[in-house]
């Protein structure tokens, strides 16, 4: 079948639509009629090559949508049913689903090379064949996609919001609540409020962080962070600090979460001098893979027993978490609607990520016509 795509072909050029081919659903597989699309950050990375995949690629990580057709063995959906597509598979076998660390799957090993187990490429066209970013490409009309990436929500469910749990949301909610552990009470710095940054502030909230601050340049993120349940929302992550150690007897933050687009090695020290005795710094925005962007002094990391660490997903476990996090919206605990700031259509995607790179927006959301 035909379905029309956003693609990826050359770093530092834009994004293009393309028609291509795509193959049907085989062992494991399942075809998705994609509703709706995240515009995360993740894919300004491939585009822009601070992360270095395989071109060409369907873009796009976030999506949300409704199964077509399924292939052989597949038992994890079936025709008809609503589902939001986890940017990292997860095949609840390997070592690391077995121990509860699926957002560490090894099939997530190949999401930057874009192929299905077997080196299987479902998408084709002019240029031969197309990976699919994070094994979705749901900046396409139609993919075709592996079981282990869907998880299936309620018919109810709204759609354009769920579609955002697939992975800013539990991303900055699981950076606050799971790997970072904000304990009730707590004095909480997150360190830049865009999709991802702003999830960490709601979860920061609900676990019962006292004082909540957040950081970024642009006023409009500081004032979406303060309407998401932050206490205090400055322009730099030094405003932050001396914030943070005025709350607490000189001490510091006990946690400082980095959520910033680009992590720099200015954003980590600040993070970590934000941050006082035991604190714990929690590292989830990314940089090009080798940019070496921690140089700290490990005497008082060891003097003040401070932690510095990473996270993926915000260790989430996607078939657990992301219904879970979803019945916390059902509930009015979590909010997802207030966060989409602007919808697109697909040959808007440049548009949106224009919006997205000048700070715009805190979400923006792709809407499928078919």
């Amino acid at each position: 079948m035909k379905t029309k795509a956003a693609v990826v072909y050359e770093v530092g050029k834009p994004i293009e639509i393309e028609e291509l081919e795509l193959d049907g659903p085989k062992d494991g597989e399942v075809l998705i009629r994609y509703t709706y699309a995240g515009l995360c950050h993740s894919d300004v990375h491939i585009a822009h090559g601070d992360l270095e995949a395989r071109l060409p690629m369907v873009l796009g990580h976030e999506g949300a949508g409704i199964i077509e057709e399924v292939g052989p063995g597949v038992t994890r959906a079936k025709p008809g049913d609503h589902v939001v597509c986890s940017f990292i598979p997860n095949c609840g076998v390997c070592r690391w689903c077995a121990t509860g660390q699926q957002a560490i799957c090894d099939m997530g090993a190949t999401i930057l090379e874009g192929y299905l187990p077997g080196e299987r490429f479902p998408f084709s066209g002019p240029k031969g064949q197309y990976g699919a970013m994070c094994m979705l490409g749901t900046f396409s009309q139609y993919a075709t996609i592996h079981q282990n990436s869907v998880v299936k929500v309620d018919d109810d469910l709204p759609l354009d919001k769920a579609v955002l749990v697939g992975c800013g949301v539990p991303t900055g909610w699981g950076s606050a609540v799971n790997a970072a552990d904000v304990q009730p009470g707590e004095t909480v710095i997150v360190s830049g409020v865009g999709g991802i940054g702003i999830n960490a502030v709601q979860g920061a909230r609900y676990a019962g962080a006292k004082n909540l601050i957040a950081v970024d340049p642009l006023p409009n993120k500081r004032e979406k962070a303060m309407e998401l349940g932050a206490t205090h929302a400055v322009a730099t992550v030094e405003e932050a600090g001396d914030l943070a150690r005025q709350m607490t007897n000189g001490n510091g933050a006990d946690k400082a979460i980095v959520t910033a687009g680009i992590v720099t090695e200015e954003i980590v020290t600040g993070a970590f001098d934000a941050t006082g005795k035991g604190g714990t710094v929690v590292l989830t925005g990314l940089n090009k893979l080798a940019t070496k962007n921690i140089q700290l002094p490990g005497s008082i990391l060891t003097l003040f027993k401070k932690t510095v660490k990473g996270t993926l997903f915000g260790d989430c476990n996607p078939t657990t978490d992301i219904p879970k996090i979803l019945g916390l919206y059902q509930s009015g605990d979590l909010k997802l609607d207030e966060l989409i700031t602007k919808t697109y259509t697909l040959e808007q995607v440049n548009e949106g990520y224009e919006d997205l790179l000048n700070g715009s927006n805190v979400r923006g959301v792709m809407i499928h016509e078919h």
